[in-house]
């Protein structure tokens, strides 16, 4: 066989990839493994804290009882954030693996493409000299038949490779879809990280204001408890003794038709607690007959709420600055482009501001029991917009009360639409 021949079969046969990050990719797992038993004991160590916190919420009502529920509430968010950093931890190594990968793919195929060129040319050349030419040239017949096998020989060679190279751009393909999904894994566990930050401090907050407000004391504890019970009656009374310029018929043509699906829940985990209208609650004589204006949704201090839809936030508010008011507490009120405005009371802590744009799923803030509640939940209330003002309690009605200077949302009966119609 020719020389030039043989030197363009051994560029081909020789191009095969050749790996030898074995090593890297076995230590990467290797933490990956430890990090997944980690994973596994926190997740022990969570199901142990919410089984405590199920037998907390069912003990009685007491400053004791609600101090305790924010401890555990803490020490389960606390080995919450621990699982999602440790969940991090292995995306970030499983993104370093697919990289490594990426990279080492990229280099075989550069390194084959590189050696099809040049058996491309190489064979190019040989093609050039007439098979009765190289049967002259040669010294024998024997060497000529050997030349023409080689470049047949070749030929299937390259032909494999090129079958080689669509396999492996078909592989790195796959890789880098995987490193990608990865990639959006990553920044979902990094939002969900911000999440149960904001949750913790939530609940930090709440544990500082309920502390300040009871000053430690039972009694203390008590005592509130009982003022908010009586504040609760007078506020009902105002607010359903609006004034007559609010006194109107809903147009339902200016807001969306009812379907479900038209809200989602602003809740990760739903369980209603008090539904809308007449409810037991409302029929054992609560809201003066008229019915419980929203829904109620069981939610632990700091659980985050989010919007029900995309919208602009159309107010915040605490009717709790203004002393002796036990109304809404922190309220966040959003309207949107279907007519339709929800509101969000109870709350701890608020996130967003007013005429900021939110998007649906966006946390607004998270779950407590400020304002008039005997326990943490959310109330969540849908709205006619048309029929709805942000205003002073003391404008809209004429009797007054304590929370007569307290700005929050405002609509006439006919304004409160039921929720569990749109969610």
């Amino acid at each position: 066989m020719s020389r030039a021949l043989s030197f363009v079969l051994l560029i081909v046969l020789f191009a095969a990839p050749f790996v030898s990050f074995a090593q890297t990719r076995d230590e990467l797992q290797q933490e990956i493994d430890r990090n997944s038993v980690e994973i596994e004991k926190l997740n022990k160590e969570i199901a142990q804290f919410q089984t405590q916190l199920d037998s907390t919420v069912k003990q009685k009502n007491t400053l004791q009882n609600q101090i305790a529920q924010l401890d555990l509430q803490r020490k389960k968010l606390t080995a919450s954030i621990n699982l999602t950093k440790n969940q991090i931890k292995t995306t970030q190594l499983q993104i370093q693996q697919l990289a490594g990968g990426i990279a080492k793919k990229e280099s075989t195929i550069e390194s084959n493409e590189a050696g099809l060129a040049e058996s491309i040319r190489r064979m190019a050349q040989t093609e050039e000299i007439p098979f009765s030419i190289s049967l002259l040239s040669a010294e024998n017949i024997s060497e000529a038949w050997q030349d023409a096998d080689a470049i047949a020989n070749i030929q299937d060679a390259v032909s494999d490779d090129i079958d080689r190279l669509a396999t492996e751009k078909e592989s790195l393909t796959e890789i880098k879809t995987d490193a990608e999904k990865k990639r959006v894994q990553l920044q979902k566990e990094q939002q969900t990280l911000l999440t149960q930050q904001g949750s913790l401090n939530a609940t930090r907050k709440a544990q500082a204001d309920l502390l300040a407000e009871t000053k430690s004391q039972e009694s203390t504890y008590q005592a509130l408890l009982a003022q908010k019970q009586a504040a609760k009656a007078n506020f009902e009374s105002a607010l359903l003794d609006l004034q007559a310029r609010l006194q109107y018929t809903v147009d339902p043509s200016k807001i969306t038709a009812v379907g479900k699906g038209i809200l989602q829940w602003p809740l990760d985990k739903v369980r209603l607690t008090q539904e809308f209208g007449n409810s037991s609650f409302a029929l054992a004589g609560a809201y003066n007959g008229k019915g419980h204006n929203g829904i109620d949704l069981a939610a632990s201090i700091g659980t985050p709420v989010r919007a029900a839809r995309g919208g602009v936030v159309k107010g915040t508010g605490d009717t709790g600055s203004v002393k002796g008011c036990y109304s809404y507490g922190r309220w966040v009120l959003v309207r949107h482009e279907n007519g339709l405005d929800t509101l969000y009371a109870h709350l701890s802590q608020i996130n967003v501001t007013a005429e900021e744009s939110v998007v649906g799923g966006q946390v607004i803030g998270y779950s407590g029991q400020t304002g008039y509640a005997t326990g943490p939940h959310l109330h969540f209330g849908v709205y006619a917009s048309t029929a709805t003002q942000i205003m002073k309690l003391g404008d809209a009605t004429n009797k007054k009360t304590s929370c007569s200077e307290a700005m929050m949302p405002i609509a006439p009966l006919s304004g409160y639409l039921n929720p569990m119609n749109y969610l």
